[in-house]
């Protein structure tokens, strides 16, 4: 096999079709194929993804930010090569009974060859990821997914973050300060305990601004209100990115419609497949149909319908809440079946 490919044993090849998909040929065990001794099945992913075979995908670190917020650095060289700021990856910590979740790409390291992603544990698949050590690996990694964020000097651009939301707009502001940008970052989280990155964007940004709800760290108030003072100010922002809780996006986008501010949402949906065949990741942006997963993540939050993703974001709460509730059980079981 090249060595080109001998790591990552990963070919990816160009496509024709509108929606920037490409045809991926995973290289396998078979001696048809005298140029690389392999072939494989084909699957389509979105232009500029890489996909590489299980064992790729090595943890590296893991280390706690904050209450059930995890830092964790995976083995991923060609996807850490091909990432820009605003793309995610889709994992998969059980092949067979799994599901597939989004997460965004936090930071990448391509001499490395090793990606960041950063978590809040709420489910299944987030409690099964958190329970991973180094030198576990990751069944299915597929990525880098979504359209990047269009970095260019813009001026003046504000970053809202709300809790892990946090952790996406790293490196857009990152690219951002690069680009030639004054930063502004509005950091919010319900206590001073669940504040993260501060120091990291503190190093990038012009001016920090933090807020808690409890009043414990920075002021006592929401993201939309420090929002508000700037729109208002002799300086406002020439752009405002978004990134948390739905109905906290939604908010944002709200205050700064009065003020005609460009804005910025960046949308975690339900995701399936990562190519917009699915379906569950749509949203509806000014009045026609989206995908995240290929159109997205980034949409004009002005134009999104807030409600109509957050009532299809609580679809499969029950079934959720059930499978947290059988995993929390197996846990105990195994538990108590370990000091037996």
């Amino acid at each position: 096999m090249n060595n080109d490919f001998e790591s990552s044993r990963v070919l990816g090849e160009g496509s024709l079709s509108p929606s920037r998909r490409r045809r991926l040929r995973l290289l396998s065990e078979d001696s048809s194929d005298p140029a690389n001794n392999g072939s494989g099945a084909v699957a389509d992913l979105p232009e500029g993804s890489l996909e590489s075979v299980p064992s790729e995908f090595e943890i590296l670190s893991v280390e706690t930010l904050a209450e059930n917020v995890m830092r964790m650095r995976v083995r991923a060289p060609l996807i850490a090569q091909e990432r820009k700021p605003g793309q995610f990856i889709l994992l998969q910590t059980d092949v067979e009974y799994g599901e597939r979740i989004p997460l965004t790409i936090a930071d990448a390291d391509p001499r490395q060859g090793s990606i960041t992603l950063i978590f809040q544990v709420v489910g299944k698949t987030t409690r099964e990821l958190a329970g991973l050590k180094v030198g576990d690996t990751l069944p299915v990694l597929v990525g880098p997914l979504g359209t990047p964020t269009h970095i260019e000097k813009y001026g003046r651009v504000l970053a809202v973050g709300g809790g892990i939301g946090v952790a996406p707009l790293y490196p857009i502001v990152e690219g951002m300060k690069a680009a030639g940008n004054h930063l502004t970052m509005i950091a919010g989280a319900r206590t001073r305990e669940l504040v993260i990155l501060e120091s990291e964007m503190r190093a990038l940004v012009d001016e920090y601004i933090v807020v808690t709800d409890d009043g414990s760290y920075g002021r006592k108030a929401l993201v939309t209100q420090p929002l508000k003072e700037l729109c208002e100010g002799p300086e406002p922002p020439d752009l405002v990115i978004a990134i948390g809780p739905p109905i906290m996006m939604k908010f944002c986008a709200e205050t700064t419609r009065p003020y005609g501010v460009r804005t910025l949402v960046s949308l975690n949906t339900i995701m399936v497949d990562g190519t917009g065949m699915c379906g569950g990741c749509r949203v509806n942006v000014g009045g026609k149909t989206r995908f995240v997963c290929v159109d997205g993540p980034e949409f004009d939050g002005h134009q999104v319908d807030f409600d109509n993703m957050i009532a299809r974001l609580g679809a499969y709460r029950d079934q959720e809440k059930q499978a947290r509730d059988h995993a929390c059980r197996l846990q105990a079981l195994a538990e108590k079946n370990h000091h037996a």
